[in-house]
């Protein structure tokens, strides 16, 4: 997705864009692949510098994952089930802080955010069936393994928003730190949820053909009662 995509998100949905000289738009993209267990997500972020900078967006895209790992789906740590964080804008919500007391990451620290609960993988396109709820979970930004490039989620996130490379995630506390230098220690997350929008879209053109209809290579109908899209 690119920075211009996102700028046009931001005005469709309202939410704010900081043009403050290296205050930091930290937005993930949860792509629309269903397959559990990668790391097919983006992290965005993007700035405006000082002085002869101030016209200029500096954007970084990194690997990422913003989806629970499958170790956490099938064994949750919460009775109701394991969370996913949902689509929106947190602001405030977030500082530089230790990450279960072990190494600096971006935590939840300073607000509530939003995640559905009972989120089953399984389902495919269809985790509308979790129970929303708010607060504090510790919906952290960090990284999978200390070093190199990690290729299966696992254990490394219960509902975090976690890096697959350890060097990006260096780089991405460095901008942080930056950030937190010229401004606070109170950064804002946004989460674009495509899955979600596909859902939606997909939802409204199977509806107009009677709830029957082609995807991929598979064929589902749109089930009026439950509210589910099914493969048949």
């Amino acid at each position: 997705m690119s920075l211009k995509s996102l700028i046009g998100i931001a005005r469709k949905k309202r939410y704010e864009i900081y043009k403050a000289p290296f205050k930091l738009n930290i937005w993930g993209v949860r792509s629309k692949n269903v397959k559990p267990n990668k790391f097919d997500d983006q992290l965005h972020i993007f700035f405006k510098g000082n002085g002869g900078m101030l016209r200029k967006w500096f954007h970084y895209i990194f690997p990422i994952t913003t989806d629970p790992g499958t170790y956490w789906l099938k064994n949750p740590m919460n009775a109701q089930g394991t969370a996913m964080l949902a689509e929106g804008q947190y602001k405030n919500t977030y500082r530089i802080d230790l990450h279960r007391g072990k190494y600096y990451a971006l935590c939840q620290r300073l607000g509530k955010v939003k995640v559905l609960r009972d989120y089953n993988r399984d389902a495919v396109l269809d985790f509308q069936n979790g129970i929303p709820e708010w607060g504090k979970f510790g919906i952290n930004i960090h990284r999978a393994r200390r070093t190199g490039t990690t290729y299966e989620v696992d254990n490394h996130s219960a509902g975090c928003q976690v890096f697959q490379k350890a060097e990006d995630f260096d780089s991405f506390m460095r901008l942080c730190e930056m950030h937190a230098e010229w401004n606070e220690n109170k950064f804002t997350y946004t989460l674009i949820d495509q899955r979600m929008a596909f859902r939606s879209k997909l939802r409204r053109a199977l509806m107009l053909t009677g709830g029957l209809g082609v995807l991929g290579s598979g064929l589902w109908y749109w089930n009026e009662k439950t509210g589910i899209l099914n493969p048949i």
